[in-house]
């Protein structure tokens, strides 16, 4: 019998519920918080660049979460004279909060002249780097008494809370961030300085040395010039969603409604789950969602909502396939069974194919469940850094080597021409049954244009333990091995800046194990030297990233960078020789497919027998 650890249960910020579960959608039938309640026109040929800001603008401040906060409000009546009392945040929006009020209360609100409201905005409980103290004024939006004498009290904000948190945070955060940047930088530069002038004592370690702090820094350097393509709301392609699940029952639901809820002309997006023979509930909890959209929307959403079970487990590769065959749109949207796209992904996420060079794009990936604990704070801030700063460093060489699993898009000709060598993929002879999202990138990286779109995004459950958090590592460094061997062929054909940063990105990784073992080993042993530079340029390093993190996102999470970097060089770096010699492995790690359910019972049996002897 396979054994079941006890599971973590996941953080997530609370969104307020909507009594529909599609309100994005621009039509009239659908609508609720897009273009027609602020009385704009849907007719596709008159909306402007300027009304859609309007829109994504409207929406980021009106999302409303959940909260469980005390609020302290202090309140001025009439006669002037200050009271003081203490209130319960039900749920919070960028523009105002809403306070149960208790009985002997009411009459003090109700009554205010001036209203000063003060209270803490916990980590998680909204979107990451909102996270404050917030201090300021406010008014009285609505008012509702209760039979029990209480109140519900909205609260208009004197300040947006975006607006607040950037005038708060900019104030002192930017500033200190932006010197921390500098010195950071400064210092790497100069101990790169000394590996020049000492390079004739050690060639092979100064080169090194100096080969990884110039991919580094080149990555970061050219993410500074990159640009997401603008949104031409006239440019809207048809698309079809096409979601591969496996024993995904707790967020397939929440993967479905917030696929097709997209501002996108809705006779232009369809939507394709494939299930690959799931064991658990996945099938089950589809068809309530189908349903559940069907009831509330009519017979319309039946056409562009669909889904399809595998008789067999085949693997993720067939499911996307199957679901790119049964597609009859110009492009096909990969996203994963545990990944929720903001309502304004897609249409960001289409702009770069108005290039008919273009390939494939890839949108970013936010961590969804960042607060649950310190391992998924760690990849909150490694999310962030990979896509904003490496992925946008080769977007802007059009030339992005990995079109990433939670959102990808691409030209649904291209992914049927390259299907048949896609799914047949074997390496040293053996088949290649994950690496999907990296190996179809290569195909259409050979001749095509590979772009990276950050304004489409998308937030994934990423793993909150780590027995399964270095199973993925193993798996995407096994892949990620595979897939560079591989584009190593052809990427010298690149941009001259790009080929050079792709190949310095293969050695650097490979050579790390050696190079550390030689500083934080054989130095100390051999020459009774503490290996002090070394020690310092780590550091050096993993500061670059979490302070980059604080510079751009304002989170507190930021720290996690330096602990992740800390954990790569102590843990996950030994991963990359085992990579080598596991490459046929077929298991997953982050879920229990049939490769990893035998391995688990090998395991055990092996385990069994061994307590026999």
């Amino acid at each position: 019998m396979v054994k079941i650890k006890d599971k973590v249960s996941d953080t997530l910020v609370k969104p307020k519920a909507d009594r529909r579960l599609l309100t994005f959608v621009p039509t009239r039938k659908y609508a609720r918080n897009t273009v027609d309640r602020r009385s704009i026109s849907t007719k596709p040929t008159e909306r402007t660049w300027e009304d859609f800001k309007e829109i994504e603008k409207g929406h980021a401040g009106g999302k409303r979460y959940i909260v469980d906060y005390d609020v302290k409000i202090t309140v001025n009546d009439s006669f002037k004279l200050q009271k003081i009392f203490r209130a319960k945040g039900v749920d919070i929006s960028g523009s105002g909060i809403l306070v149960k009020v208790s009985p002997d209360d009411v009459k003090k609100i109700e009554n205010a002249k001036n209203i000063k409201i003060e209270f803490d905005i916990t980590p998680g409980s909204m979107a990451e780097g909102m996270e404050m103290h917030v201090k300021q004024n406010a008014t009285v939006a609505r008012f509702t008494a209760a039979s029990d004498g209480s109140a519900e009290c909205g609260l208009k904000f004197e300040y947006n809370l975006v607006e607040y948190a950037n005038r708060r945070k900019g104030r002192l955060l930017l500033p200190m961030a932006s010197f921390l940047l500098f010195c950071i930088v400064l210092a790497i530069v100069l101990m790169r300085t000394e590996s020049v002038v000492y390079f004739k004592f050690n060639k092979t370690l100064y080169l090194y040395s100096i080969i990884a702090a110039a991919f580094l820094l080149s990555r970061y350097l050219f993410a500074t010039f990159y640009r997401p393509e603008p949104v031409d709301i006239n440019f809207t392609p048809s698309v079809t969603v096409v979601v591969p699940c496996f024993n995904e029952e707790e967020w397939i639901s929440t993967t479905i409604v917030k696929a097709i809820d997209q501002f996108y002309p809705p006779e232009k997006l369809a939507v394709i789950v494939v299930d690959d023979c799931s064991t658990d509930n996945s099938v089950t909890q589809i068809k309530k969602t189908i349903d559940t959209l069907q009831e509330q929307n009519g017979d319309e959403i039946a056409h562009r909502l669909s889904y399809v079970v595998q008789p067999v487990n085949k693997g993720k590769r067939e499911a996307m396939a199957l679901g790119s065959k049964l597609a009859t749109s110009d492009l096909v949207v990969f996203v994963d069974s545990d990944s929720f796209l903001n309502p304004f992904a897609i249409i960001n996420l289409v702009q770069p194919f108005k290039d008919n060079e273009v390939g494939g794009v890839s949108g970013r990936t936010d961590v969804a469940n960042t607060y649950t604990n310190g391992l998924t704070k760690m990849q909150a801030v490694r999310y962030y850094i990979a896509f904003r700063i490496m992925k946008a460093s080769e977007g802007f060489f059009d030339a992005v080597t990995c079109l990433s699993g939670p959102l990808s898009c691409y030209r649904r000709d291209l992914v049927l021409k390259y299907s048949k060598p896609w799914l047949e993929q074997k390496f040293l002879g053996q088949r290649a049954t994950f690496g999907d999202d990296r190996s179809m990138t290569n195909f259409i990286l050979r001749h095509h244009r590979c772009e990276y779109q950050d304004t489409a995004v998308c937030e994934t459950i990423v793993p909150n333990t780590y027995d399964v958090f270095l199973k993925q590592q193993m798996r995407w460094k096994r892949s990620w091995l595979r897939e560079s061997i591989i584009a190593s062929r052809f990427m010298w054909k690149k941009e001259p800046f790009m080929s050079l940063s792709f190949y310095m990105g293969v050695i650097v990784p490979i050579l790390a194990p050696i190079v550390v073992l030689y500083n934080l080993i054989y130095i100390p042993l051999a020459h009774r030297v503490f290996p002090v530079n070394f020690i310092m340029g780590m550091v050096l390093m993993a500061s670059l990233m979490s302070v980059t993190q604080l510079f751009l996102r304002k989170s507190t999470t930021w720290l996690y960078g330096i602990w992740f970097c800390l954990y790569y060089e102590a843990v996950l770096l030994w991963q990359m020789p085992v990579a080598w010699v596991t490459f046929w492995k077929s298991t997953w790690g982050t879920r229990m497919t049939p490769a990893d359910v035998a391995e688990q019972k090998k395991n055990e049996q092996v385990k069994a027998r061994k307590k026999e002897e």
